[in-house]
């Protein structure tokens, strides 16, 4: 997967927390507690230019997985494992989008070296399955065992959408490294 798709995947997995920011930001500046200064403006455009980043590309994605390599799998064990992933990032988001006073030059700059360090992690680890935007769209992550057309039983992790059963065949798109879909 190339750079650019996985920065976006990244960014899409914090669109909820640049979302959140960006009404704070405004509903400051409305309320008239901030003014429209050098870092309020640039935090605003580089909020809204990393949220439609993450949602362009997490669009794309979810466009594209008609077109992945599909197989038919039968699943023999299901695992749902979104609450595991959505509750950690759920922590970073109250953190950054209550308590942070993002408006300091401070703030801001801690904001951006922990976005970083969590993106380098994020991105070297292939950790696509982290991600709550899914799962407010929709999406569940389920850790599966299914039986493939060779009869053997691979154990992998996938986004479906809607509730998953054991003992029935699905189709698994795939196209990325630890990145599945059951469509």
């Amino acid at each position: 997967m190339k750079i650019f798709k996985q920065i976006g995947l990244f960014l899409s997995s914090f669109a909820p927390l640049f979302l959140l920011l960006i009404v704070k930001e405004l509903t400051e500046i409305i309320n008239q507690n901030w003014t429209f200064n050098f870092l309020n403006t640039f935090l605003l455009i580089i909020l809204l230019l990393m949220l439609f980043w993450g949602i362009y590309i997490l669009v794309n994605l979810l466009k594209e997985v008609k077109d992945y390599k599909k197989s038919s799998v039968k699943i023999v064990y299901k695992n749902n494992t979104t609450d595991q992933h959505f509750l950690g990032y759920f922590s970073l988001f109250v953190l950054f989008a209550i308590s942070f006073e993002i408006e300091m030059y401070s703030m801001a700059i801690v904001f951006f070296m922990v976005l970083i360090m969590i993106a380098i992690v994020y991105i070297k680890n292939d950790m696509y399955f982290i991600n709550p935007l899914l799962n407010i769209l929709g999406y569940s992550f389920y850790e599966i065992k299914y039986v493939n057309n060779d009869g053997e039983i691979v154990d992998a992790m996938a986004f479906y959408k809607g509730s998953l059963n054991e003992n029935v065949t699905y189709t698994l798109c795939t196209k990325y490294p630890n990145l599945f879909f059951l469509c």
